[in-house]
């Protein structure tokens, strides 16, 4: 039961340091060849876990040897544009000018109910209002609609809004955030304040608190439990 433990603490370890090295771009956003990489070291990974009769380098090894490969096709991509398109490929136009390009469509294997679907989490109900919308490398749908179909900004409007700044947690579910409170320039009686303004004492029946550059802030207490 020990060693099960522990072979198991030591692979797990070992694919968290593998998934940081390969970047929070690629956690976020697979390209085929990470993906068939995630896949390999999980099943890499289940092997030793699962079975006792094989050493634990037997599973550690190729992993690190996939890691080693998977860094040097990474540096690759970003020495060489070549490579990079022969690994991922290119993004293909499926919507140009209102209009789907269906051979686009056909050759990556994309449908008509995918697109609507990618369009519709996009916010874009009409094709007729889009100028480009792209099928890119990771799978992720780029959708740019005509000028006229772009919402009016401050500087069109020639408003110069106020900038806040970015808000940062004082108070994440209860818990006091003191590096975050120092951040603003705040003390404890100051949070004392907000929290009495709220009809709070406690801050753990805080659920969330944040503050910006300007000093505004947002407050949620936490839900009674039923």
């Amino acid at each position: 039961m020990v060693i099960a433990f522990v072979r198991t603490i030591i692979l797990y370890l070992l694919i968290i340091v593998g998934i940081r090295l390969m970047g929070k771009r690629q956690v976020g956003e697979l390209e085929p060849s990470e993906l068939v990489l995630a896949l390999i070291i999980a099943d890499l990974a289940a092997v030793p876990m699962q079975d006792f009769g094989i050493p634990l380098l037997s599973g550690i090894i190729p992993i690190l040897t996939l890691l080693a490969i998977t860094m040097i096709i990474s540096v690759l991509s970003m020495k060489s544009v070549q490579f990079r398109i022969l690994l991922c490929g290119r993004p293909s136009i499926i919507v140009e000018n209102g209009t789907i390009c269906q051979k686009e469509m056909i050759k990556n294997r994309f449908t008509v109910d995918e697109l609507m679907e990618e369009l519709r989490m996009k916010g874009v109900t009409d094709i007729s209002n889009i100028k480009y919308a792209i099928l890119e490398t990771n799978g992720q749908i780029s959708v740019l609609p005509f000028s006229n179909q772009l919402p009016p900004t401050a500087k069109d409007m020639n408003i110069a809004p106020q900038e806040n700044g970015l808000p940062l947690v004082l108070i994440n579910d209860g818990h006091i955030l003191e590096h975050n409170l120092k951040l603003r320039g705040y003390d404890h009686n100051w949070l004392e304040k907000q929290l009495h303004s709220h009809g709070l004492k406690d801050p753990k029946k805080v659920y969330l608190l944040t503050a910006d550059e300007k000093g505004q802030t947002y407050f949620a207490a936490k839900e009674e439990e039923k």
